[in-house]
């Protein structure tokens, strides 16, 4: 697993920035779901023909984030599950990869209802027998959300007919489709719906092509003078930023630390323009600092991955240093 993916399934975890970003995509930025009626569930989805054939090869697959979700809401009760798949990279066949959880989702749902049908010997009438399931049981709906954590514009599939090539048009009301729930940074145009640091995080995402723009949100934006420091450590590894953080530091006021890293690396490039040249001094000042932001970062990784119990050789492969450095990080 790489050390992106390690991040972005411990960030969004949180309950708080969990229920923020459900609440955003599905209600608008309403607070309807709320982080104390979240419940953590198995990520691991396993799908045997429904449950009802023993000999039946079993497929497995691991979510990134799956979670039970009691909403109260216009008077009524609700019980969802929702899931959230983080892509650091665009994926081409994210419909297909989606829709294969939620089946499973379902499909184990049927299994457990089937399970216990068998054990209450309940079941009435053939039908419901051979089902393992009767008219009156119900399945909890499953929503599962793709948020896309690049800096790129998304030009993937949003629904599986997107991944289509010639269909005949009389063919299509028979072909099912099936579309996802995709949170992409650069085309959110409002971010007040946001109540949790991942508000920041997301406007840094949406701006970092351009770093004029990202001044200017540092610089309009007072939210970003208290940033906490795991939003501020994401900042860093998905947007490719190299703000400094101090160990000791709980909250970091991200447009002093902007402002003072442009000033170091303006500084460098000075230096080493009088022996290399202008040019050549502002291109290293810029390599030296995203360097030492990529080390730093790198460290706080290792740190966070060696307290999970990763081995030193799996560390090494997610922060992409050899073990050797690594070692030396994790004993000084």
């Amino acid at each position: 697993m790489s050390a992106k993916d390690s991040m972005a399934k411990e960030y969004f975890a949180d309950n708080a920035r969990f229920a923020d970003l459900c609440n955003n995509i599905l209600y608008g930025g309403r607070e309807v779901i709320r982080p104390e009626n979240l419940k953590e569930r198995d990520t691991t989805e396993v799908l045997t023909a429904l449950g009802l054939d023993k000999k039946t090869i079993a497929m497995q697959k691991l979510r990134d984030i799956f979670k039970n979700a009691s909403i109260k809401y216009t008077g009524k009760s609700y019980v969802v599950l929702i899931g959230v798949e983080n892509q650091s990279d665009i994926h081409y066949a994210i419909p297909v990869k989606n829709m294969f959880y939620d089946v499973m989702a379902y499909g184990n749902q049927v299994k457990e209802t089937a399970k216990k049908h068998r054990k209450d010997k309940d079941t009435t009438t053939s039908d419901e027998f051979l089902s393992g399931f009767t008219k009156e049981d119900k399945l909890i709906p499953v929503i599962t959300i793709t948020v896309y954590l690049g800096t790129k514009e998304w030009d993937g599939p949003r629904k599986l007919s997107d991944m289509f090539g010639d269909v005949d048009e009389e063919l299509l009301p028979f072909i099912p489709d099936y579309r996802i729930n995709l949170l992409a940074p650069r085309e959110i145009t409002d971010f007040t719906g946001f109540r949790t640091s991942i508000r920041q995080l997301f406007e840094v995402l949406k701006n970092a092509y351009d770093k004029e723009k990202m001044q200017e949100v540092l610089q309009n934006d007072e939210k970003f003078s208290r940033v906490d420091r795991e939003t501020v450590e994401a900042i860093n590894l998905f947007a490719g930023t190299d703000i400094d953080i101090d160990e000791k530091d709980e909250v970091i006021d991200m447009c002093k630390a902007w402002e003072e890293q442009k000033n170091e690396g303006r500084e460098l490039g000075r230096e080493e323009g009088r022996e290399l040249g202008r040019e050549e001094g502002r291109e290293l000042g810029r390599e030296e600092g995203r360097e030492e932001g990529r080390i730093r970062q790198a460290k706080v990784t290792a740190l966070k991955l060696q307290k999970k119990g990763h081995s030193i050789e799996d560390i090494a492969e997610c922060v992409d240093f050899d073990e050797e450095t690594v070692k030396k990080w994790l004993v000084s």
